[in-house]
């Protein structure tokens, strides 16, 4: 589970609403009950489309140093629009990568001081601007811009490897001609997805500005669909937000419910939690769809272009989630993968797929701050897939072994899935607890009213499971004394 940002419309704070809302869009964010810079961000976010249609109609039948320019101007812009002078953070990192890529490349130790460099940029950041709620500051679209450039100088090391040594997407993605610095502003820049992503390499672009996904047709009315969609999710985590908000879940009024109710708030409140990210993807995805620069191929007997390569949600598998890991499967997808590409494969040479995977959630949360809330979600996570998978194990052995034709009965099946769904629903709002309130204090003081459940849960199971291996499961030296005496 992760994420690149959150228009942040939700119920907060009227003093910390009124300190933000001094600008020229103030009264309305005020109607909205939002913040000024959540309202700038939204306005952004749906600017990519008319944005897109400028560049169709004026923009693509242009030169290459044309396009590059409008990209990295209307970005520039965007990211001035919503941070004002802010705005030198972002080019100063794109200046220096830019100069690493150029100059030390060659250098054995090159992607290592460019992902310092920018992660400890980040991070410097996030020690002089964190409070105790989540920020809409310059560090929001710089943590997206943090992994695109660290993406970015990997690409350009593989780029001057030896072909041998490199994994097929790590052939697909490597950078064998320099980019100029001009088209790596545009490329960070890219209006549709500097502030929030998602992901996508430079490769990608470079088919893109040079016309080779031009002669696919769908990507507009593909592009206006997915961005409605993410208006209605929009739309009904406002309207969610109203019946639940997060100062609901702090109140008397949520103390006095029983367990079960205050699970199942939980349990809601966590989904729509989870909307805020999911409206913003879709949105920004739509605006990418309509530049046409998502196309993966075309179906030889329909003929229908798939459109979905910069997707970052999978709604039907999201929507659809029995357990942990289809959250990890369908939600931030592209930061998923980018995260699976130059920090857990990259890993491969220690030989411990465990560490890799630990050191890989480790660095999402170093990348969303300081928060012990970040900490304490993404080690939930771990510990939620930890027990599936464990428990997936004993029921296949146990259970589904000796009654798989009352399992698998229709009946069965519906009702494995309801309760698996509660289970779901329940557990991924317990997750989500310390990454919406941040501060310890906060979020312990909120799992102290659900009387710890989650934690008691899963530590009683890994007990009950290491006492099944230890005792149950293993085989004994007696048994395999019998067993070769009976062979004999």
């Amino acid at each position: 589970m992760t994420s690149d940002d959150t228009t942040g419309f939700d119920k907060i704070d009227i003093n910390t609403q009124i300190m933000q809302n001094q600008g020229f869009l103030g009264p309305l964010a005020n109607s909205l009950g939002a913040t000024e810079p959540a309202l700038k961000l939204l306005i952004s976010l749906l600017f990519g489309y008319p944005l897109a249609a400028i560049y169709h109609s004026h923009i693509k039948k242009h030169s290459l140093n044309i396009k590059n320019i409008y990209f990295a101007l209307t970005g520039f812009l965007i990211c001035c629009f919503n941070y004002g002078y802010d705005v030198y953070h972002s080019l100063i990192s794109i200046l220096i990568t830019y100069i690493l890529c150029r100059y030390f490349c060659k250098y054995r130790y090159f992607v290592i001081i460019n992902f310092i460099f920018n992660m400890g940029y980040l991070l410097i950041g996030y020690y002089f601007t964190e409070s105790n709620d989540y920020d809409i500051k310059w560090t929001m679209p710089h943590c997206v811009l943090v992994l695109r450039l660290i993406g970015y100088g990997f690409d350009i090391s593989d780029g001057k490897t030896s072909k041998d040594k490199l994994s097929k997407d790590q052939l697909e993605n490597a950078i064998y001609d320099m980019p100029n610095l001009l088209q790596l502003t545009s490329f960070t820049y890219f209006p549709a997805s500097f502030l929030v992503g998602p992901q996508f390499q430079y490769q990608r672009y470079k088919n893109f500005i040079n016309g080779k996904f031009d002669n696919y047709k769908g990507n507009i009315e593909a592009g206006l669909k997915r961005g409605s969609i993410g208006i209605l999710y929009l739309i009904i985590r406002q309207i969610g937000a109203t019946f639940i908000p997060d100062s609901f879940i702090m109140s008397e009024e949520f103390d006095i419910l029983s367990l079960p109710t205050k699970i199942l708030y939980i349990g809601i409140w966590g989904k729509l939690s989870l909307y805020k990210y999911v409206s913003c993807w879709l949105i920004t995805e739509g605006a990418l769809i309509y530049f046409g620069l998502t196309y993966v191929n075309t179906d030889k007997n329909t003929g229908i272009s798939d459109w979905s390569g910069c997707s970052n949600i999978n709604i039907r598998i999201f929507e659809l989630a029995t357990k942990m890991e289809h959250y990890v499967k369908s939600f931030n997808i592209n930061t998923n993968q980018w995260v699976a590409s130059y920090v857990y494969k990259r890993l491969k040479f220690l030989n411990n797929r465990t560490i890799s995977y630990a050191s890989a959630l480790l660095f999402l949360a170093m990348w969303h701050g300081f928060h012990s809330g970040y900490y304490m979600s993404f080690l939930l996570e771990y510990s939620v897939i930890t027990f599936e998978k464990q428990f997936e194990s004993l029921w296949s052995k146990y259970i589904l072994a000796k009654y798989s034709n009352i399992i698998n009965s229709n009946i069965c099946e519906v009702l494995i899935f309801i309760i698996m769904k509660i289970y779901n629903t329940s557990c991924m709002g317990w997750c989500m607890v310390p990454f919406v309130y941040l501060n310890y204090t906060r979020w312990f003081y909120i799992y102290s009213k659900l009387y710890y459940y989650g934690y008691i849960f899963l530590i009683s199971w890994f007990i009950f499971n290491f006492y099944m291996k230890k005792y149950v499961t293993k085989p004994k030296k007696n048994d395999k004394s019998l067993d070769k005496n009976k062979s004999q």
